[in-house]
């Protein structure tokens, strides 16, 4: 059985996410930080390009960029 790469997965959820509703990560870096969630623009695209964000992490930026989790189609 093959093996699903997980962290592949997330990113390319997260980015079709970003791409969908036109929103740069400075404005998810801006979003963040607004609701006093310090991360940086390395530490977003790191996270983001690798997939190596927690669940925790997607809420959070969801949350910050007023993005209802039942409207996404993914």
């Amino acid at each position: 059985m093959d093996k699903k790469d997980w962290n592949y997965e997330a990113k390319i959820i997260f980015k079709k996410i970003l791409e969908e509703r036109n929103i740069k990560y400075n404005d998810l870096v801006h979003a963040l930080n607004d609701r006093g969630i310090d991360e940086s623009y390395n530490s977003i695209v790191t996270k983001v390009n690798r997939g190596t964000f927690s669940f925790a992490f997607f809420l959070e930026c969801m949350y910050a960029l007023d993005i209802d989790l039942r409207e996404l189609d993914f």
